[in-house]
């Protein structure tokens, strides 16, 4: 009974020492809430490769894988757009987890060196919630037009803002 109960905690010890401890209490993919003013913006979510993962109008929401490869963090940028407001482009950034220094103490160099880099569970989001104010467009879509017109055809009150450019 005594040799099955060692060998139980054992077998618990060693598969508890294998394994990362951010991977056992943090997570690898994280959700994140992006809303803007005006609403309905749309949104594009590309990663570092410039590869889309995410589109759709605000409010809304997705998950973010928090790694990029082996101890690869992952990189996102939001691009909001609408319709009579400047674009506007937030990176989205990731941070080591505290929990990844856990491994010093519970989940071993395996955990360290393997598990959490390669699950991506050594980073976590920064933020939760991107809530951006998009600014009005400064740019006329009124069309102008110049017209030529001979001196006799112009207003008055015009005549005393002409210049001479040349003779």
């Amino acid at each position: 009974m005594l040799k099955r109960f060692i060998a139980m905690t054992l077998s618990g010890t060693i598969l508890f020492a294998s394994s990362g401890c951010a991977s056992i209490v943090s997570k690898s993919n994280y959700p994140i809430h992006i809303n803007s003013f005006p609403n309905e913006a749309q949104i594009v979510i590309t990663n570092k490769k410039g590869v889309v993962v995410f589109s759709g109008n605000t409010p809304a929401s997705t998950k973010l894988q928090s790694g990029s490869g082996y101890f690869g963090k992952a990189e996102y940028y939001v691009k909001f757009e609408k319709a009579g407001y400047q674009s506007k482009t937030v990176p989205v950034e990731f941070k080591i987890d505290g929990w990844y220094f856990g491994n010093i103490l519970i989940g071993g160099i395996i955990g360290m060196l393997i598990v959490d880099p390669l699950t991506g569970a050594m980073y976590k989001l920064d933020t939760e919630f991107l809530n951006e104010t998009l600014s009005p467009s400064t740019v006329s879509t009124k069309k102008t037009e110049m017209e030529i017109r001979s001196i006799d055809e112009i207003p008055s009150e015009w005549k005393n803002h002409l210049e001479l450019l040349g003779k």
